[in-house]
């Protein structure tokens, strides 16, 4: 039997984030880290597969091919469904990507209709009358407003959506979602009868996602965060499982990379190095100046390595953010960054690190791809959104990996992580 539901993710973090919702409602799931070559045939035992790619930031018409051929090579498998999973502060550019990625996966799949909602209440990502809230304030409020590369400062996703399409934008309001299933289709039926191609839908609750799931069984495509997983599994009649979620027992040493730049990380890096245990800062000054910073940080770790779990990272304020960037450029300082802690995960492995943490999403994509790891099996969650899971990696020993977005987490989210895995394998 083919996969049931098969799903596109923009970043790497994101995808795991996906991933952990179709599992904690009943789905078997593998991620896979970019899409597989073409014409390779592949045997997955999973009900859902998701493709982790890194197209969030590049340029559309890139992030339009690579989506292109995560789908071709989903419909190769037989997925019933595509997913296009992209961030829950629906990051994006006035060019996009997500509207030039949803229209072309429309045109793929010869559909004149889809929905956006990257609602996911239980981080606080709400969209009430098409304006979409973090926690208590609006986006354009809250810290995204100051991403180093997609600053948002329009909370009105219909106008957001709006200027990346050619196709019309309408909304399903949330006294709509209220009603239920038939209203949510009733109203979808509405717009496309009026010439609308997309729509954003407002949900305030967990309830609102498992209306909408419901409401939009045999989509060919629905484009969310990662909050609608949790509605879609009950259509082919899965059920929260603990057996979903299984993962072999955990060994070797413990460490963090942390390479984001979000509030939520800073909160817990800060935390982290209250508790006074090892970490290492990476200076991406020190770095451009040509020092061996990756050798200085894992002579660092090996010390500590027995003591740990050692944190090494970059994350920092938005003033010294800003004032690297100004000196080496935002898109040669990410760069920068994600090439040394990639390189620094990649020693760490070396050196015995099988429970590793990496937060931040193009640091999560730089590590997984620097470590060839090309599959994750997904288990138990951590916090909403972030999961263990396990990867093979080329040697033949097993990882285990969390690949958490920069915006998820409490502030104990690095120490609490390798106690929730020890417990899993008790």
């Amino acid at each position: 039997m083919g996969i049931r539901l098969g799903c596109i993710a923009d970043d790497f973090t994101g995808a795991t984030d996906l991933a952990n919702n179709l599992v904690r409602a009943g789905m078997r799931v593998v991620q896979l880290i970019d899409t597989p070559p073409a014409g390779a045939a592949q045997a997955i035992d999973a009900d859902a597969v998701v493709i982790a790619l890194k197209s969030r930031t590049v340029p559309a018409a890139d992030a339009v091919e690579t989506s292109l051929r995560a789908l071709a090579w989903l419909r190769s498998m037989g997925a019933e469904q595509i997913y296009f999973k992209y961030c829950s502060t629906f990051d994006s550019t006035p060019a996009g990507n997500i509207g030039p990625v949803t229209e072309a996966l429309m045109d793929a799949l010869g559909t004149d209709f889809t929905v956006a909602t990257p609602a996911f209440p239980d981080n606080g990502r709400t969209i009430f009358k098409g304006h979409l809230f973090v926690g208590d304030v609006l986006l354009s409020d809250s810290g995204m407003r100051h991403h180093p590369l997609t600053p948002m400062t329009d909370s009105n996703l219909v106008s957001v959506l709006g200027a990346q399409t050619t196709r019309e934008v309408g909304l399903v309001d949330h006294t709509v979602v209220a009603d239920g299933v038939e209203a949510i289709r009733a109203r979808v039926d509405t717009l496309r009868e009026d010439g609308f191609g997309m729509a954003i839908v407002d949900a305030v609750s967990n309830d609102d996602l498992v209306r909408l799931g419901a409401a939009v069984q045999g989509f060919p495509l629905v484009t969310a965060g990662s909050g609608l997983a949790i509605g879609l599994p009950a259509n082919w009649g899965f059920k929260p499982s603990r057996a979903a979620a299984e993962l072999p027992p955990p060994t070797g040493h413990r460490a963090v990379v942390s390479g984001s730049v979000s509030t939520a990380t800073n909160r817990q890096v800060l935390e982290y190095l209250r508790t006074g245990r090892p970490a290492f800062s990476v200076d991406p000054l020190r770095v451009a100046a040509g020092e061996d910073v990756v050798g200085q940080a894992l002579a660092f770790a090996e010390s500590h390595l027995d003591d740990g779990p050692v944190l090494v990272y970059s994350t920092e304020s938005a003033d010294t953010v800003r004032t690297v960037q100004g000196r080496l450029g935002a898109a040669e300082a990410g760069e920068l960054v994600e090439r040394t802690l990639a390189r620094i995960a990649q020693g760490l492995v070396a050196h015995g690190v099988r429970r590793l943490v990496v937060a931040g999403g193009e640091t999560s994509g730089a590590v997984v791809q620097a470590l060839g790891v090309t599959g994750l099996r997904i288990g138990p969650q951590i916090d909403p959104g972030v999961p263990w899971c396990a990867a093979a990696l080329p040697d033949g020993d097993t990882l285990h990996i969390t690949l958490k977005s920069g915006n998820f987490g409490g502030p104990d989210f690095f120490t609490r992580s390798f106690a929730l895995l020890d417990e899993e394998a008790a």
